[in-house]
C-alpha cells in the first residue's frame, strides 16, 4: 500500500499547485487525475488563459514554479473598467514600485510548468491517467482504491476535482447553486495596435466583454485573449459563426480599441453558473478550488481564489504538523474552514452582485453604474480596497501569498 501525508484527487492547476507547495514544506502527496496528460499539454494556444494575481505569483515564486514560467506571461499594468463604450469609467493602474497587478498566462503554459514542478518534486507522486474506484474515510485514515486495484492511504483526502466534484457530492456537502443564463465565449485575437499591458472590462447588459493582454507571438503580432459573456440562447449561434462574422461582432463590442483584429486559435464556450459549498471540510476531507466554490469570471478571480485556498491549507497543515497533530484532525480542518469561509463568501457575493448590477437594462441603471464607477475613481480609500482585491492582497494573508514558506 502506497502512503503519503495527503491524497489529492484532481491534477489541474489548483491540485498540482497544492502538491508542489506541500513538497516545498517537506510534506508528501499523491495526486490522482483521470485526464490524459498528452491532451492537456498539447502545443498551440487553445484560447484558455488566466490572470495570476500578484499575491498568487509570489506563492508560485516561493514554491519554485515561477522560474519555469519566466518570460511566458504578460504583465497587467492597468485594468480599465467601463459601462459600454462611453467615456469615463474606472482605471486601476499599477504602481511601478509594486510591480504589475497580475500576469496573464496561457493555461497550457501554467499546466506545463506545474506538472514539471510536481514531477521534479521528491515528495509528489503523480498518477495520471488514474481514477479512484472507491474511497474510505474513517477514524483510521483515508484509503483510496484505484480502478487498477492499487490501494493508497493517507491521513487526509483533498478534493481538487473542479465544479462537479464527485467527492464533494459523495460526502453529502450541500451547495448553493444557480445558473446565470449566460455563456462565456473564450478565444484569442490578434490586433493591430499594442495593448500596452492594459486589460479591459467592458460591461454590456448582456454581459461583460473582457480583453486580456497576452505576449506578442514569435512574429511580433499583438495578441489578447477575450472572454465574451452572451445570453445563453445566443451562445451556440455565436460559437458557430464563421470567423469573419464573429470578428465583426467582436469589433463592435471593442469599439476599435485595438484597431483591426483577426482570429488566433479556436473558440470555446461554457455555461456560467455560481456555486458555494456550505462547508469546505468533512471527515478527513478538505475541498479546494472549484470543488469548494465557483464564481462568475467577471473579475478574473476564480483561479486566484483556488490559489488562496492552497496557501491557507498548506499553512494550516504545516503548523498542525509542528504541533504533532494528525493532518485529518478535526481541529486542523476547522481552522482551514474558518480561515477561508469569509474570504470566499465575500468574493463570491461581490462577483455575483456585480454580475446582476451590470446586467440591469435601461438608462436609469446605466446612470447608477456610471455614477458608482466615477465615485470609486474619485475616492482613494475605496479604490485602494478594490486594488488590493485585484492583487489578491486583502484579508488575513497566508505566508505563501506574501512570498514566504510557512
Amino acid at each position: 500500500m502506497d502512503t503519503a501525508d495527503v491524497i489529492i484527487l484532481g491534477g489541474g492547476l489548483v491540485g498540482l499547485t497544492l502538491a508542489t507547495a506541500l513538497d516545498a514544506h517537506g510534506l508528501t502527496s499523491i495526486v490522482i487525475d483521470p485526464a490524459d496528460p498528452a491532451a492537456q499539454l498539447a502545443p498551440g494556444f487553445d484560447g484558455r488563459a488566466s490572470a495570476v494575481a500578484s499575491a498568487s505569483w509570489r506563492m508560485l515564486q516561493a514554491i519554485g514554479v515561477a522560474d519555469r514560467l519566466d518570460g511566458q506571461g504578460c504583465p497587467i499594468r492597468s485594468i480599465q473598467v467601463s459601462d459600454g463604450l462611453v467615456g469615463g469609467g474606472l482605471a486601476f493602474d499599477a504602481d511601478p514600485t509594486d510591480g504589475p497587478l497580475g500576469i496573464m498566462f496561457e493555461n497550457r503554459r501554467l499546466r506545463t510548468a506545474l506538472r514539471e514542478s510536481a514531477l521534479a518534486a521528491g515528495g509528489v507522486t503523480v498518477l495520471q491517467p488514474a481514477a479512484a474506484a472507491s474511497t474510505v474515510r474513517d477514524a483510521d485514515g483515508v484509503r483510496v482504491t484505484l480502478t487498477d486495484g492499487r490501494v493508497l492511504s493517507a491521513p487526509l483526502l483533498i478534493a481538487a476535482e473542479g465544479r462537479a466534484s464527485p467527492t464533494r457530492e459523495a460526502a453529502g456537502i450541500r451547495i448553493a447553486r444557480w445558473r446565470y443564463a449566460h455563456h462565456a465565449i473564450i478565444g484569442g485575437i490578434y490586433h493591430e495596435r499594442p495593448h500596452d499591458g492594459v486589460a479591459h472590462e467592458i460591461f454590456y447588459p448582456a454581459g461583460p466583454f473582457a480583453i486580456l493582454p497576452m505576449l506578442d507571438d514569435a512574429d511580433g503580432r499583438h495578441r489578447s485573449a477575450i472572454v465574451w459573456t452572451v445570453a445563453e440562447r445566443d451562445g451556440p449561434a455565436m460559437l458557430a459563426l464563421p470567423d469573419r462574422a464573429f470578428l465583426a461582432e467582436a469589433t463592435k463590442r471593442m469599439g476599435g480599441l485595438l484597431g483591426s483584429i483577426d482570429a488566433n486559435g479556436p473558440r470555446a464556450a461554457y455555461p456560467l453558473g455560481f456555486h458555494h459549498a456550505a462547508h469546505i471540510t468533512g471527515r478527513r476531507l478538505a475541498l479546494v478550488g472549484d470543488a469548494a466554490h465557483g464564481i462568475h469570471p467577471i473579475a478574473g478571480q476564480g483561479l486566484n481564489l483556488g490559489f488562496r485556498d492552497v496557501a491557507a491549507l498548506v499553512q494550516v497543515l504545516v503548523e498542525g504538523a509542528r504541533l504533532g497533530l494528525d493532518f485529518g484532525d478535526a481541529q486542523v480542518l476547522a481552522r482551514y474552514e474558518r480561515w477561508r469561509a469569509l474570504d470566499t463568501f465575500l468574493v463570491a457575493s461581490t462577483t455575483d452582485g456585480l454580475t446582476r448590477l451590470f446586467g440591469l437594462p435601461g438608462r436609469t441603471a446605466a446612470v447608477v453604474r456610471r455614477f458608482g464607477l466615477a465615485a470609486v475613481q474619485r475616492i482613494p480609500a475605496l479604490k485602494d480596497r478594490f486594488m488590493a482585491e485585484a492583487r489578491g492582497e486583502s484579508g488575513d494573508l497566508p505566508e505563501l501569498l506574501a512570498g514566504r514558506c510557512a
